[in-house]
């Protein structure tokens, strides 16, 4: 089975864990809300081009 006890650097170790994850979720959230813009953008200027005479 897993062993998750650390000893003496349990502190540091969950800390790193924790503070990598929440990058990782910062990270995603962070693609997520600039491929909603981007993909905005060009529909945006898809419909200016097509609205062209």
């Amino acid at each position: 089975m897993l062993d998750l006890d650390f000893g003496k650097y349990g502190p540091f170790i969950w800390g790193a864990y924790g503070i990598t994850g929440l990058v990782f979720v910062l990270m995603i959230l962070s693609s997520l809300r600039h491929s909603a813009h981007w993909r905005r953008r060009a529909e945006e200027l898809k419909a200016r081009e097509d609205a062209r005479p």
